[in-house]
């Protein structure tokens, strides 16, 4: 898949792949899978709470990538997005494509009450407004989220390596767990790279506390191992009363994977709980609270860098999308 740089490729040709200030580990080590330094700029930040944001290259003509999650804190690294994209627009990049892995304010996607912002298509509104010309993310928490953008979006998954990483641990007889409905096509997906069954969790959230109530596990767990799988984890009630109930009803051991890792409370509850490693891809690096012991995280700088070597190269990037 990988397909290398070119050799002596003059430098105008490369790509300039900048880094916002939520990732600048994961820029690096897509530059160094690309055989590229990251491009020179800077964040500034004032003591009124405003943002400054400068390219320190030339990018006349030039395709400009600028890597940016909108993880904590997200309004800010939202806006430090919004400006990145208008100054490479207005110092005259041929091209500015938002290299997004974490696509914050991702579960607003509907109107389902009355009087309620759709809040992920303000934020592709902004996106767009502020003059980008591609978008390539992540595992969107909904795939409708695309089709609130009229530029192209790629939404990359983060499977394969997620499952690569699972497949070390050599659980035996495992059964994929999607820990409600909505995630039973990506339970589905795993559990064909695996050659398992899938069980699915039916769960309720009634009110906006991020907390969810298991009702019931549907499949058979007793005496496998098992593997819960998910886009987003937050406070990880989720994956605890998942645990909980895997644990009732006979499984044995209990790993779970997830791509965005947020992990914004219940750091003990996750430590004590029956999951014995949670896996997660490098999307997010910026945390209010160090995330709990038992993640280990998963690189997926080199499917980030193959997406821009393609788009670059204006080749087809359809086969990053295999499942």
């Amino acid at each position: 898949m990988r397909l290398g740089r070119r050799r002596n490729e003059p430098d105008e040709e490369r790509p300039l792949v900048f880094a916002g200030s939520a990732s600048p580990a994961l820029t690096a080590a897509i530059c160094g899978d690309l055989g590229i330094e990251p491009a020179r700029g800077e964040t500034m930040h004032f003591s009124e709470g405003t943002l400054f944001v400068r390219a320190l290259e030339n990018v006349r003509g030039r395709n400009a990538y600028v890597v940016q999650s909108t993880s904590y804190p997200t309004n800010d690294n939202l806006v430090e997005l919004l400006f990145w994209i208008d100054a490479l627009k207005r110092a005259s990049a041929a091209s500015v494509t938002a290299v997004v892995p974490y696509f914050g304010y991702g579960k607003g996607d509907r109107k389902d009450e009355p009087r309620v912002s759709i809040r992920a298509r303000v934020c592709a509104d902004a996106i767009e407004a502020a003059g980008v010309d591609r978008v390539v993310t992540m595992d969107l928490h909904a795939p409708q989220i695309q089709g609130f953008f009229r530029v192209p979006v790629d939404d990359l998954y983060a499977m394969p390596y997620l499952v690569e990483a699972v497949r070390r641990e050599g659980l035996e007889s495992p059964v994929v767990v999607a820990p409600d409905a909505g995630s039973a096509k990506r339970a589905r997906r795993f559990a064909r790279r695996l050659d398992a069954p899938i069980a699915i969790a039916d769960k309720e959230r009634a009110e906006h506390d991020e907390r969810a109530e298991l009702l019931e596990l549907v499949g058979d767990v007793e005496g496998r191992d098992a593997l819960i799988v998910d886009d987003i984890v937050f406070t990880g009630g989720t994956l605890i009363d998942a645990a909980r109930i895997l644990r009732e009803r006979g499984a044995g051991r209990i790993v779970a994977a997830v791509t965005h890792g947020v992990f914004s409370g219940g750091r003990d509850r996750l430590d004590a709980c029956a999951i014995e490693t949670i896996y997660c891809a490098d999307t997010i690096e910026a945390r209010p609270d160090p995330p709990p012991a038992k993640v280990r995280t998963v690189t997926v700088a080199p499917l980030f860098a193959e997406a821009i070597r393609r788009i670059d190269r204006r080749e087809s990037i359809s086969t990053l999308f295999e499942e």
